[in-house]
């Protein structure tokens, strides 16, 4: 089994991070956003692993619950708050392609439905949704 980086962030803004306890990041690119949100002046608040948002499971036809990696609270380049629900995945657990696994389009399945009851819940809460993978990760700009 493959062994992902993990680990607890260390706040240095402290003022700036409003979650309950230590963030907690589970990719070497979590790793990345958190810093990016501690260290960029227009990230305002953020916090990591905060929301529950109740969904059906695709496979099992069960209620549960997702819980995106980000809350996000910024000001834009006109000057505007944004608040914004925030994924952090993969390209590869993000959309079906020709050639997956079963296990893979299993994957993609679940993440869709999660995603799009955070869609929803975000419509709903005056927030948007967005998944950050590698296309976009490091582009400069809005992350």
């Amino acid at each position: 089994m493959a062994r992902f980086s993990q680990g607890v962030y260390q706040v240095l803004n402290s003022s700036k991070y409003v979650g309950n306890g230590a963030p907690r990041w589970r990719s070497s690119w979590e790793h990345v956003f958190m810093r990016f949100c501690d260290e960029n002046d227009n990230i305002l608040q953020w916090a990591s692993e905060c929301v529950r948002i109740p969904y059906r499971h695709p496979l099992t036809g069960k209620m549960t619950n997702y819980v995106p990696d980000f809350l996000i609270t910024y000001r834009t380049q006109k000057n505007t708050v944004k608040a914004e629900l925030i994924e952090i995945k993969p390209s590869s657990q993000s959309m079906l392609r020709e050639g997956q696994n079963q296990r893979d389009r299993a994957i993609v399945a679940i993440n869709m439905a999660k995603w799009h009851a955070a869609t929803l819940w975000a419509r709903q809460n005056g927030l948007t949704f967005r998944v950050i993978n590698e296309s976009n990760m490091f582009r400069n700009g809005k992350s």
